[in-house]
């Protein structure tokens, strides 16, 4: 009787051939680069016809709620085609690696585009994190953000407004000044509001900012706490629209590109398409023989 070595065993699961293997990395990479590539040029479409849910504009106080949702929707449908594109690639050029009617045919492919669908979600990611600590880093970017305050760049026109003053000397700083009212009117979409303590001490420094009488800083005031008060909330509002967009739009591109891989594997090894994706398999009558 003749015993098997286990090292023999082990050597040859180790020695498996790459078709063997469950998922395998360059489809998936591929489908990723494609998902993200396309999604690329869908967001800078959408940029170009002005489908921005938000603006660097500090005045852009006239977009409406409408535009906000159709932007949001903009972004799901880029979502769904970019990552099903992905998703397409990675199924179908897993390779020959099932036949048909392998039960795991359906779910490697979809394991395959719902990594590559992660992948490319990743590299976003990562690629925005990037950009945005370069951008916070730039000696430049710096420098604006020490002399600007908490309340800039949403409130800076409303801060324009409030102490502007044609006797000001053109070299006067008023950053301090800027950084104190900012903070103040922040807190005009609070549940209180601005209190009177403030709005009196913001009177008094209006006054004394721009030489206006008592009563036309006060109108000012009340003014520049109304504007901002509608700022904030546009923010607020255009901020969950952009951020529920963003969650569904995720969540989509992962279906989509799990659906897509398994639409593409199914090409490649020329079965049809599963039920569930076929609308004309599912209404289609079953005939039976005797």
């Amino acid at each position: 009787m003749s015993i098997e070595s286990p090292t023999l065993v082990a050597d040859e699961a180790l020695s498996l051939p790459d078709q063997h293997r469950y998922l395998r990395w360059t489809p998936i990479v591929a489908g990723a680069f494609a998902a993200a590539a396309f999604a690329f040029i869908l967001i800078s479409f959408g940029v170009t016809i002005g489908l921005g849910v938000s603006s660097t504009s500090p005045t852009w106080r006239d977009a409406s709620v409408a535009l906000s949702l159709l932007s949001g929707l903009y972004l799901i449908l880029l979502a769904i085609v970019s990552f099903g594109i992905g998703g397409y690639i990675a199924g179908r050029v897993h390779g020959d690696v099932e036949v048909a009617g392998n039960p795991e045919t359906e779910t490697s492919d979809g394991l395959h585009g719902l990594t590559a669908w992660a992948l490319a979600v990743l590299v976003g990611a990562g690629l925005t994190a990037i950009v945005s600590a370069a951008a916070l880093n730039h000696p430049t970017s710096s420098l604006v953000m020490q002399k600007s305050t908490s309340a800039e760049p949403l409130l800076s026109y409303e801060l324009d407004r409030l102490l502007r003053s044609p006797r000001r000397p053109p070299n006067a700083d008023l950053s301090t000044e800027r950084a104190e009212a900012g903070r103040i009117l922040m807190t005009a979409s609070s549940h209180s509001g601005v209190n009177g303590d403030d709005r009196t001490f913001l009177t008094q420094q209006v006054q004394t900012l721009t030489g206006l009488s008592a009563g036309d800083a006060e109108r000012r005031v009340d003014q520049a706490i109304a504007s901002s008060n509608a700022a904030i909330s546009h923010l607020r509002r255009s901020t969950i629209i952009l951020a529920f967009s963003i969650a569904a739009a995720t969540l989509l591109g992962a279906v989509s590109a799990w659906a897509a891989a398994v639409a593409g594997g199914r090409h490649r090894i020329g079965a049809p398409l599963p039920e569930w994706m076929s609308p004309a398999g599912r209404s289609a009558p079953r005939v039976t023989t005797p």
